[in-house]
């Protein structure tokens, strides 16, 4: 009689390493037993050529990953805060290729997972394509894109992200429908930004029992994809609030404000006051 044992192939310790290896670096993140924090700030911002300098000193004082804002005109999703600082940013002549030019060597000095958020339009004026091929050339390890339909995503440029070994993360908010939420998850391979309120960034303090059992609630749906909670994040307590369900928290306006009041020099500071 036929053995079939030696058509049956065990993966070695080694070759489960090298798969390791291969992951996205959010998803080696996301591996990681503590709760991550997330930082958003707007590329170009205060001046034009602190973008490199403000990704060195976050990584240095422990952040997990970055989000970097690419400013846009019309961000329907900012709020005040944040659309200063994209307005400041222009003005100061951050462009998507200014931004791609100041990255190219960034990791040489950066290890953490970086992602751009950014709106559709100044990415499908520079092509969808061309964008991902930059991005993944320059290290960047996935985009956020809250204006473009996961339906559209998933139709259009799903395989064109994934052929450039990038992940496109999906906001879901406290108005979501479970059917959508599930749909985004089954779409996602890393995690779903999980907006804390239906306002725009910057426009809350801290969570009310709504939101808190709005937070329960998506963890209760055992999603395959992990969740970071974002808007209304601005110091320990709610940063605390935030990842008692979910696997961490992103904040954006807090930090902006402190670059304001106290310029790259407090980044150290404002990172020991979360966690």
């Amino acid at each position: 009689m036929r053995s079939y044992k030696q058509n049956i192939r065990f993966p070695t310790t080694l070759e489960n390493k090298k798969k390791i290896l291969k992951m996205n670096r959010i998803n080696k993140k996301l591996q990681e037993t503590h709760k991550l924090l997330s930082i958003y700030f707007t590329a170009g911002y205060p001046e034009i050529e602190d973008t490199v300098s403000i990704i060195q000193e976050l990584e240095k004082n422990g952040v997990d990953f970055l989000e970097i804002g690419l400013p846009f005109s019309d961000p329907l999703a900012d709020g005040p805060t944040i659309q200063k600082s994209s307005t400041k940013a222009l003005k100061n002549g951050m462009t998507s290729n200014k931004l791609f030019d100041q990255l190219k060597d960034i990791r040489s000095s950066v290890e953490i997972p970086l992602i751009i958020m950014g709106y559709f339009n100044p990415i499908f004026q520079y092509g969808v394509e061309n964008f991902c091929k930059k991005c993944a050339e320059t290290g960047i390890d996935g985009l956020i894109i809250p204006d473009l339909p996961v339906e559209v995503y998933n139709e259009e440029y799903k395989k064109i992200f994934e052929k450039h070994g990038l992940q496109n993360i999906f906001l879901i908010t406290p108005q979501t429908s479970e059917k959508r939420i599930r749909f985004i998850d089954s779409v996602s391979n890393g995690f779903i930004y999980m907006v804390s309120t239906a306002s725009v960034t910057g426009s809350t303090s801290g969570f009310s029992d709504e939101t808190k059992k709005y937070f329960k609630r998506v963890s209760e749906l055992r999603l395959k994809n992990p969740q970071i909670v974002g808007f209304g994040i601005s110091d320990k307590e709610s940063f605390n609030q935030a990842t008692q369900d979910a696997k961490g928290a992103i904040i954006g306006s807090a930090f902006i404000k402190a670059l304001n009041a106290h310029g790259k020099n407090g980044i150290s500071d404002f990172i020991k006051n979360i966690r």
